[in-house]
Order: structure tokens, then sequence, then C-alpha cells
């Protein structure tokens, strides 16, 4: 197994800014693989590996299935595929999607994890949700090391928060300072290893998870052993969930292998709810023009009694529908006003402790 260390770097919503910067000041020189995964639409080629070559020394491009992994080179996870680090090369997948995600932040820093333990280092970058909070926990698990953009720093702090509350970061850190760390923790001799904190038990699990992200079938894999059942489905194919608990967190895999974090899961639970409830306007405003109809209709046939009653059915339901309506317009602000904003500080630098953002 390589020794050489590995940086992976995770971000979504607000992402491009603080990793075009991240890596204009990386040195050309570099002794470490840069792997990166952002959020990008499936639907739409990625230039993403021309601007980063453009923005600093190292040579960037999509990585390509069966990849050996070389220092100094950035990969960049192309569009609708799972980056995947099998010690000295790369896998690409098309495995399930985690949380609504393929490429999945989570996906390469568990692999990457897996395969080179302390060798390791995660930064995740601006997003929304918590997509990389389980990836970088593991890294720590494994005995790599994690730094994270400062909250402040981000445009999108959730993703940030989120694995700043669930794992125990080694810095946090403005963009103008994750280069120079990077560079710092990659190229001081030796390199730092740390033991791994895994249990045989977490290994056999994580072993699983990333050959369900490589395509491998979840349900024969065992799935439902390494985790606790859950009254909660699916909401990609309505499969049974069974809850996996990392440190304070727990998140979610169906047996088919869709994956999810509790938060993840609560916004497309709250989708669907909204998705509900516009349904039975629809449905609603149907009966109306129905009942309206039908009213015309027994009127124009002289029976004024049918007219007047299916007219007074249709007011009784635009009333109804109006009620649906405001709880429709009602749904996505769900919970919003309770969650707390995020504490300025200052200082804004360096933190290692996520006690004091909240």
């Amino acid at each position: 197994m390589s020794t050489a260390p590995v940086v992976t770097i995770g971000g979504s919503a607000g992402a491009l800014e603080p990793l075009v910067a991240l890596v204009a000041h990386l040195p050309a020189d570099l002794p470490a693989a840069v792997l990166v995964v952002v959020h990008v639409s499936p639907d739409h080629p990625s230039h993403l590996p021309d601007i980063l070559s453009r923005s600093g020394p190292l040579p960037a491009r999509h990585a390509r299935h069966g990849d050996l992994v070389e220092a100094g080179r950035i990969y960049v996870a192309p569009p609708d595929h799972h980056l995947l680090l099998a010690h000295d090369h790369l896998r690409l997948s098309r495995g399930p999607k985690e949380n609504r995600s393929r490429p999945s932040i989570d996906v390469l820093m568990r692999s990457a994890a897996y395969t080179r333990g302390a060798d390791v280092i995660g930064v995740l970058l601006s997003g929304m949700l918590d997509d990389g909070t389980s990836g970088l926990w593991t890294v720590k698990r494994a005995g790599g090391q994690a730094l994270v953009q400062h909250p402040e720093d981000a445009a999108f702090p959730s993703m940030p928060l989120s694995a700043i509350r669930a794992v125990s970061v080694d810095a946090i850190l403005p963009t103008g300072k994750l280069a120079p760390e990077l560079t710092r923790l990659v190229t001081t001799p030796p390199h730092p290893r740390k033991r791994s904190d895994m249990n045989d038990e977490d290994r056999r699990r994580l072993e699983l998870e990333v050959g369900i992200a490589d395509g491998g079938n979840a349900f024969e894999s065992g799935l439902l052993d390494h985790g606790t059942p859950s009254t909660f489905t699916c909401p990609e194919c309505h499969g049974v969930l069974v809850g996996v608990r990392e440190g304070p967190v727990t998140r979610f895999r169906c047996h088919t292998g869709h994956a999810y974090t509790a938060q993840t899961l609560l916004s497309e639970l709250r989708g669907s709810i909204e998705a509900g409830l516009w349904n039975a306007v629809r449905a609603l405003d149907e009966d109306v023009m129905l009942l309206e109809h039908l009213g015309r209709h027994f009127e124009e046939a002289d029976q004024p009694e049918l007219a007047r009653a299916y007219r007074e059915e249709a007011r009784e339901a635009k009333e109804r529908a109006r009620g649906v309506r405001q709880s429709a317009l009602r749904a996505g602000q769900i919970g919003h006003d309770r969650r707390p904003a995020l504490t300025r500080d200052p200082r804004h630098g360096e933190r290692t402790a996520a006690h004091e953002l909240e």
C-alpha cells in the first residue's frame, strides 16, 4: 500500500470559488494526489477540470476508470459517476446515489479512508445540507486528517457546520489558509500517521459500503445485518431503511443501496409532503371545475335545484382548496424559523473545537 498522502476535497453549492482559490496556491511539486468531488448536474458536461487547470500549476482532468493515482495531479469526478480510490488506482461507478447525489463526497472519502487509512486528508468546502460529514467522520476514524472551510467564509455554511458538529476536525480555516495548511501537511516529513479507531465491525461495514458504491448488491452483501431497522422508507425506491450510527450521527441506507443522512431524509420527506399537498390542490381544483360544469349543465337543462346543489358543493370545494393551498405554501418553510443562526466570531480564523461555533 502506498504511503504517499492523498487529498480528498468535497463541495457543493458555493464551492467553486474556494476550490479555485485553494488550487491556485498549491505548489507544482505537491507530493500528493488531489481527488475532487463537486456536486454537478448529470445532464450537462462539466468544465471543472479545465477551470482548475487554468487556476493553478497542477494539471486537472476528469478521472477515468482504472487511472493510476499520481502525485501532483488533480482528478475530478465526472458527472453522474461516483469516484472511488482503490489503493493506487481510481474506480468510477454508477452505484446507488447517496443523499440524491452521484458523485457523492461521502463515497470518495470512505473509499480513500478504507484503502489509505492515515494517509488521507479530507477537506470539506461550502455546500447545502450535510453530504461529506459521514465521509469526513470515516477519514478521522481511520486515522486521517480533516480540514473544513470556515462556515463564516462559506457561501453556504450548512455542510461545514454539519461536519464541525459531528466530527473532531483538525482545523477550521478560511479559504486563504486552506492551501498553506494542506501543503504543510503533505510536505512535512515524516507524514504524520495516526492510529485507526476502527474496530472489526466498523471495518466490515466500511468494506460493505464501499462495495455498494462500487456497484455491489447491498441486499446480498448483508446490509440489513449492519444497521438498526427503522420505520422509514427510501424516498427513491421505497425500500426499507436501516439506521447506521456514526459517532453522534445516525444516517440511513436502504436494502437496494441508496443512502441518506437524517437531515437529507427529512428534506426529502418534507418535499414529498409539499408535493402531496399540491397534488391535493390540483385534485380539488379539478373537483371545482367539474362541479361548476355540472351546475351549468343542470341549469341549461331547467333543473335549478340540482344546479344550485352542485354550485354550493363547488363553493365548499373552493374553500377546502384555499385551505390546502395555504398549507402547501407554508410547507416549504416548516422548521426553518426555529433553526439557530450561525454565531459570528470576530477572529474569523482557525478553530479546532466545534463547541466554539455552537
